[in-house]
């Protein structure tokens, strides 16, 4: 590949937004003129070669696609394309040929939830990736390897990597001289400083290299260089059009304007004026290069920003409205009809799909994850022919496995062997990784509870993948937990998991409305699980555990103070957890469910014998912006064995029979159901948003711990608004039961 480096500016920290949008914006319809105007002539007297040069702007740059609009309005013909960051990624799809009704088709599918939330669908996950969403983590994980470090960027690019290829109609390395319109893409060398130009490779990996915000999208490597955002040293690549021959540039400038003084109040403003002043330095240089038979088209975009994605179908209109205005030069430039319908016949001929099976398909300079485990999780098989969507799932899927930073891949051919090569870069911060988390609970009756978490995970200590995971929390409940999972075959349907336990529980009694007594419960427990993963669905465990639980009386009347008695816990355990939900907070679509019965044996070691049973299942249905979700929840006894009271079943609280008390409602059997409605309320761009809800609750419960409590059946109403933020889901809700029982809740973190 023939690379061109030119003189660059500084490295500098940006702002996510600038580079979250594929500006496609909604085109119209106008009348052409009749009689093409005389043209001016290039080299030889042929009809000059017109280059069409494209700035980067982030949402901006839907006023390309209204520049363009005029353009085959006016019948110009584009001889070669170059351009920056968001204008490298319109000049890229209208370069291998993409209509204007397939750029409508994939503006009106874009999200920003595409671009930026780059796990797969959360329902495709292996189960164990799926048991994080249950803990209210806050922040990104922390490499603790050699030293505390965290990704290179907020995003991966794994998303968006998936969004560039949809608007290539040319898959695979190519040369962009060979693409119906020749095509040039300028990125920035983050160790140089320089401009590098692509005249070559992967369209979808070059358009990414092109728009990588630094700080924001990790970097792009490739041949040794790391590859950032071209807005930092040539914004309008008004040389490079030059270089590839251009007779005539039509260079569009959608740079953003430099911020009031009123609005460099922090120091994101800060950072993104001073982005703003060294960009717009390299533009004014582009700027001079352009001579009296270039044109110059500057849209009128006002106030809106890099980030106003909402706003594409008004920033479009304004791209056009600019192009009129030099209506009369674009006409002096027009083909006659039939000549300009060929050339774009030409443009737009249909790409010939390689329907070759695969040969091999290779995983680069992997040295930690074995290469046959990532293969497993891959739809893509050898002795298939390549399809690029199962592909990009594949990606997605790879990438959420949690073991790398980045994931791609090429197609080669190798002596007619086709062959996928995988360019799968694991964390440069692992294997080995720390999480924080906290959770928060108040009543407003002056009971308030908080958990801190922490989960440090060591991944790949063998070929099979085995991972030792150590969960912490301090708080209301306090616990240590510690599994061995090891992966008994390389694709990991089954595993064998060890492990051991402590945790000091708060057990809360209550007489009526009356906390009487606050237990602490302390448990010890070693076990051993074998298990078998179902896919994504979820897994299956059974298990052997003995242990020992010691209760204390934190508050309370003394006669009932258990004096330090010791009872012996030993037991048998089935388990069997599916999970296809695809959010564990906000669900709107998906199903989980859940199962699980304890024996406890005095052949193990355990005080008494006994039995039960608990089993969970949700259902959620949404139309538009409103969710109906349906859960239910239901324990016991199984055979005469009565359960110890330091093993009975604990209800109540928000969400959990609202009205009640956290834990009020305490026996040896319930039965639980719930229908709730959410609404949406306000969209979030990197979280869910805000919503309003309604929870209708009633349950069954058996014959109570203290004599007098409720029991029966019980019928409660809860009102809620919740977000999503950087901190976990928060809730504020207020709950009212039918016996008049009431409760205001805040909660940071799930409340079930």
């Amino acid at each position: 590949m023939n690379l061109r480096c030119a003189s660059g500016i500084a490295r500098i920290a940006w702002t996510l937004a600038c580079a979250i949008a594929v500006p496609l914006g909604p085109l119209a319809t106008a009348a052409e003129p009749t009689t093409p105007a005389p043209k001016p002539a290039g080299a030889g007297g042929k009809r000059p070669k017109i280059c069409l040069v494209l700035s980067g702007g982030g949402a901006r740059g839907a006023a390309h696609v209204g520049v363009i609009k005029v353009l085959e309005e006016y019948r110009v013909p584009i001889d070669c394309v170059a351009g920056t960051s968001m204008g490298a990624v319109v000049g890229g799809a209208y370069a291998t040929g993409m209509t204007v009704a397939e750029m409508e088709a994939v503006n009106a599918g874009m999200t920003i939830e595409k671009l930026f939330k780059e796990r797969p669908p959360r329902q495709e996950l292996a189960y164990r990736r799926k048991l994080d969403d249950y803990r209210n983590f806050v922040g990104p994980e922390i490499g603790t390897s050699n030293e505390a470090t965290v990704s290179k960027g907020i995003i991966s690019g794994v998303g968006l990597e998936t969004v560039l290829r949809g608007l290539s109609r040319v898959p695979g390395y190519v040369r962009f001289d060979d693409l119906p319109i020749p095509y040039r893409a300028v990125a920035t060398d983050l160790v140089t400083g320089q401009a590098v130009v692509f005249d070559q490779g992967e369209l979808a990996n070059v358009m990414r290299a092109s728009m990588s915000v630094p700080g924001a999208v990790a970097p792009t490597e490739y041949r040794g260089m790391i590859l950032v955002d071209g807005m930092l040293t040539n914004n309008l690549p008004v040389e490079v059009g030059r270089a590839m021959g251009a007779d005539i540039i039509i260079a569009v400038n959608v740079g953003t304007p430099l911020l009031k003084r009123d609005q460099l109040n922090s120091i994101f403003g800060v950072a993104s004026q001073m982005l703003s002043i060294l960009t717009e330095q390299n533009v004014q240089n582009s700027l001079k290069l352009l001579g009296p038979a270039d044109i110059l088209i500057s849209p009128e975009l006002g106030d809106y920003s890099t980030a106003d994605f909402d706003n594409l179908g008004k920033i479009a209109p304004l791209g056009e409205a600019a192009a009129r205005k030099v209506a009369d030069r674009l006409a002096e430039l027009s083909l006659p009809p039939d000549e300009y319908a060929a050339l774009r016949k030409r443009q737009q001929a249909p790409v010939r799909i390689d329907d070759h099976p695969l040969a091999e398909i290779r995983f680069e300079n992997l040295h930690r994850v074995n290469p046959e485990a990532a293969k497993a999780v891959m739809e893509t098989k050898v002795g298939r022919p390549l399809d690029p969507a199962t592909v990009d799932a594949d990606m997605r899927r790879l990438y959420g496995t949690g073991d790398f930073e980045h994931v791609n891949y090429r197609v080669l051919d190798e002596g007619g062997r086709r062959v996928l090569s995988v360019e799968a870069v694991e964390k440069s911060w692992g294997p080995n990784y720390l999480r924080f988390g906290l959770g928060l609970s108040s009543d407003f009756g002056g009971e308030t509870y908080f958990n801190l978490l922490a989960g440090y995970r060591m991944t790949w200590l063998n070929s099979l993948g085995a991972e030792l995971r150590t969960d912490v929390t301090l708080g209301y409940n306090s616990g240590l937990r510690v599994e061995f999972y090891q992966p008994l075959t390389v694709s990991g349907t089954t595993f064998v998991a060890p492990r051991l336990s402590w945790s000091r529980d708060r057990f809360d009694i209550y007489q009526g409305h009356e906390r009487v007594a606050i237990y602490n419960l302390e448990n010890r427990t070693i076990g051993l699980d074998f298990g078998a993963n179902l896919a994504q669905y979820g897994e299956f465990r059974i298990g052997v555990e003995r242990g020992e639980l010691t209760p204390y009386l934190d508050t309370g009347p003394t006669f009932i103070n258990p004096n330090d008695v010791n009872y012996g816990r030993g037991a048998y355990r089935a388990q069997l957890a599916l999970d296809q939900l695809d959010n564990v907070d906000f669900p709107r679509a998906g199903w989980s469910a859940g199962a699980e019965i304890y024996s406890s044996s005095k052949d193990l070691g355990a005080a008494a014998d006994y039995n039960k049973w608990l089993v969970t299942g949700n259902t959620v249905y949404s139309v538009g912006e409103n969710s109906f979700r349906a859960r239910g929840v239901a324990g016991g006894r199984l055979g005469s064995d009565r359960l110890p009271v330091y093993d009975l079943f604990q209800w109540g609280g928000f969400l959990k029979q609202s009205g009640y008390a956290t834990g009020q409602l305490i026996g040896e059997d319930f039965a639980f159901g719930q229908l709730l409605y959410y609404r949406r309320i306000k969209r979030g761009a990197l979280f869910e948003g805000a919503y309003g809800g309604l929870s209708l609750e009633v349950g069954h419960y058996g014959q109570p711990l203290v004599p007098g409590n409720p029991t029966g059946t019980l019928r409660s109403i809860s009102l809620f608004i919740s977000a999503d933020s950087p901190v976990g889901p928060v809730y504020l809700g207020y709950g009212l039961a039918e016996d008049g029982s009431r409760a205001m809740y805040f909660f940071l973190g799930r409340p079930f």
